[in-house]
């Protein structure tokens, strides 16, 4: 097998043309065989096998500097750069990431697992080449789909401007994760049907070079096209049109569904599911929000470019005009719900929480300095969500909760979840944002009666003394274990379900300090700057003790959870233990 002989770039160039061709459908096979028992990113991998071997022959990594967007693609740049056991042998399919690190080879840049970011990174690489007089190739990789993001639009701003070597090369697939939206997929559509030819052309007109290759899965046309322009003195853009999930017909057919997966079958391309389809947190919303949008057609449902986490195609496209997909641009998909509520309509904007981050500036500008009834509904915000260090969705509460007018809100169970947003699309008061629950659908099995228009008001669901417990949304759970414990120890114990996590119940707080001696928090993110901090801060100046459980400021990466909960404490025995010392 080629593939195995090979272990750094410079091995490809000693390679004849039908060894390349060899080692093409090689790293294809390896890249099957394993994203099919090990899941992953697909369709993206798929269709840029031939153009990551046509990138190794010509360029000299790392003396060159190669940039991918999201890096989520980089499968088979991994599989080139020395670490193709992690693809050849499943005992080593975990020992890489899925996206560029550092930390595991010199021909990876930078860890980065966000969007839109190569073109921003490979100006800045560029210009510090050319301030310390050096010379080599920076060559930065985009998709269409991040195209879509605004930094994107910098990025091409500043780099046409430089007048030195960026090599610009636009991996056109038509299609992000889901499809693409926006007035710049027009200009893609004409110049990939006129062969590069058509005279509007949006690359060209911001002053690039730019060449197109239609034939984008053909290693030998790609080797030429990189070699026509490598060394150039200044920036060049390459058109290249391929096909996500090459050479896997169902990942061709349904490119949606093989943007990225768990475990699939290579007969039948269905993925590999455990057990029976149940409801979750995430059929509940689709159900909720579907029934809400038939009655109400002022309530419009806006997502940035991952449309199928409440939403199929079906669906989306059934919804029309009531739901919104504006790409891979959270800052857009923020400013846009300000401007849908302001306008008198009731907007609800799903979003990851680590892909939420990007937007901090337009949720405290626009949409909580205007104190507009928007409603964010923040997913896989937990130490259960996303585990790989770009995708933590841990660090939500301390920077959204301090948000002056923005209320944050924790539910515990269904009904709670589906008052809370129900509440938050009828109320005309305040930006909401729901942490949405994240693990098995709990339901208590009657209606959550709350009245949510009481800010911050706590609900005590068991009166004790001594002690007293809160469990903030994710970790109510941990809570109740914690207090039954104690109720082996003959303390009868207080807990607290805070339901909101973006201010405190002063009054409860306060009539605590009259028969409690501890009061200790739960919650699922970082203890630094979050709720239980807020709560300590409040306390400061009484006798009652507080004592705060959360995760470390740090990005974990591809963590055990059960582990990193024990590392930081989150233990029945260790937080009882410390309740015991404290009393």
């Amino acid at each position: 097998m080629i593939l195995e002989t090979i272990q750094q770039p410079q091995d490809l160039k000693k390679l004849s043309q039908e060894e390349l061709h060899m080692l093409v459908d090689e790293a294809r096979t390896a890249l099957l065989a394993k994203i099919s028992q090990h899941g992953g990113h697909n369709g993206p991998n798929l269709g840029m096998v031939e153009m990551t071997v046509a990138l190794h022959r010509v360029f000299n990594s790392p003396v060159d500097k190669l940039v991918f967007d999201i890096s989520h693609q980089t499968y088979i740049h991994k599989m080139l750069t020395g670490r193709a056991q992690a693809f050849l042998d499943p005992a080593h399919y975990d020992d890489v990431s899925g996206y560029t690190n550092p930390k595991e080879s010199e021909h990876d840049l930078f860890t980065v697992g966000h969007t839109s970011t190569s073109l921003a990174l490979a100006n800045g690489i560029a210009i510090a080449r050319d301030v310390k007089a050096e010379n080599y190739n920076v060559v930065a990789v985009i998709g269409d789909g991040s195209l879509s993001g605004g930094l994107a639009f910098e990025g091409l701003n500043n780099i046409a401007e430089q007048n030195s070597n960026i090599i610009v090369i636009v991996n056109d697939n038509d299609q992000s994760i889901a499809d693409n939206f926006g007035g710049l997929y027009r200009n893609l559509k004409t110049l990939r049907e006129s062969n590069g030819q058509a005279e509007d052309n949006f690359f060209k007109s911001l002053g690039f070079e730019y060449h197109y290759l239609d034939e984008g899965n053909d290693v030998d046309k790609l080797i030429a096209l990189f070699e026509s322009v490598k060394d150039s003195d200044h920036p060049v853009l390459l058109h290249i049109h391929t096909v996500k999930g090459k050479g896997f017909k169902f990942a061709e057919e349904n490119r949606e569904k093989f943007h990225a997966g768990g475990p699939f079958s290579l007969e039948t391309g269905e993925y590999v599911r455990n057990g029976n389809v149940q409801a979750t947190y995430n059929s509940i919303t689709t159900d909720f929000l579907w029934n809400k949008m038939q009655q109400d057609q002022t309530v419009v449902a806006v997502n940035a470019g991952t449309p199928m986490m409440v939403f199929n195609p079906e669906q989306r496209k059934a919804l029309g005009k009531q739901f919104i997909d504006v790409g891979i641009a959270e800052q857009q998909a923020a400013t846009m719900t300000a401007g849908l509520a302001k306008n008198g309509a009731k907007p609800v904007w799903f979003v990851n929480a680590t892909f939420m981050q990007r937007s901090y500036d337009q949720i405290s500008h626009d949409l909580a300095l205007n104190d507009l009834p928007g409603t964010i509904l923040v997913y896989n915000a937990s130490v259960n969500g996303m585990k790989d260090e770009t995708h933590l969705g841990i660090f939500d509460i301390p920077f959204l909760s301090h948000i002056p007018n923005l209320v944050y809100l924790a539910p515990t169970n269904q009904e709670e979840y589906l008052a809370m947003l129900d509440w938050s699309l009828e109320q005309t008061n305040h930006p909401v944002a729901i942490r949405v629950p994240v693990g098995p659908l709990h339901s208590v099995g009657q209606a959550d009666q709350t009245d949510y228009n009481q800010l911050y008001k706590n609900e005590v669901v068991q009166q004790g003394k001594q002690v007293a417990v809160m469990g903030i949304g994710n970790f109510f759970g941990l809570a109740k274990e914690v207090v039954a414990a104690l109720a082996k120890e003959n303390i009868q114990a207080t807990l607290i379900n805070p339901k909101f996590i973006s201010g405190v119940d002063e009054k409860l707080l306060t009539t605590l300090t009259q028969d409690h001696q501890v009061l200790v928090t739960l919650e699922d993110g970082i203890t630094d700057g979050g709720y239980g901090q807020t709560v300590a801060s409040y306390l400061g100046n009484t006798a009652v003790k507080v004592q705060n459980y959360g995760l470390d400021k740090a990005f974990h990466d591809r963590y055990k959870v059960d582990e990193l909960l024990a590392e930081n404490g989150l233990t029945v025995e260790n937080i009882v233990k410390n309740i015991l010392a404290s009393l």
